[in-house]
């Protein structure tokens, strides 16, 4: 298994779309980069992002990456729907120089490269959030409501789970 942080803005949406994919193994809320080893205090420039343990054998970084870009604005800079602010940026972020090259080159085998503003770069540290934000739209699926990813694009890939 191998583990790379996606963000597309508000992190309970893409929890629950990435938890959908074939070969995603576990999700997990989260914040990446930001300068603090806790959740205490104020903002500290992290991205809200989703932990994702994968197996690369039945789903590669490329193919993560090309989902995250199904339910992401990628010309938007720190906004994803109705959520703005440096913390609901775009990024791909990994402790795996590999996983890093593989999203950059996706990015720049588009032709729409030189307008994309999702970020690719080394995880410096990550912070679990708390259990409230832990797969909130399966928990509490009235919240849906706040989330900035269409129904119809959230659920396309459940149906080729397994």
């Amino acid at each position: 298994m191998e583990t790379i942080y996606l963000a597309g803005g508000c992190l309970w949406g893409v929890q629950e779309f990435l938890k959908t994919l074939k070969g995603v193994v576990k999700t997990e809320a989260g914040r990446a980069n930001g300068t603090s080893d806790t959740l205490e205090g104020e903002y500290d420039g992290y991205a809200e992002c989703v932990k994702t343990v994968f197996d690369p054998d039945i789903i590669s970084v490329t193919q993560l990456v090309s989902c995250l870009f199904e339910i992401i604005d990628p010309y938007s800079l720190n906004r994803q729907g109705a959520d703005a602010g440096k913390k609901y940026r775009t990024g791909v972020y990994s402790e795996n120089r590999q996983h890093l090259e593989q999203a950059k080159a996706f990015i720049q085998n588009r032709a729409d490269c030189d307008r994309i503003k999702v970020e690719v770069l080394p995880l410096t540290n990550y912070v679990r959030s708390a259990d409230e934000h832990q797969d909130r739209l399966t928990r509490c699926p009235e919240d849906y409501s706040y989330c900035h990813i269409p129904k119809d694009v959230m659920y396309r890939h459940r149906s080729k789970q397994k």
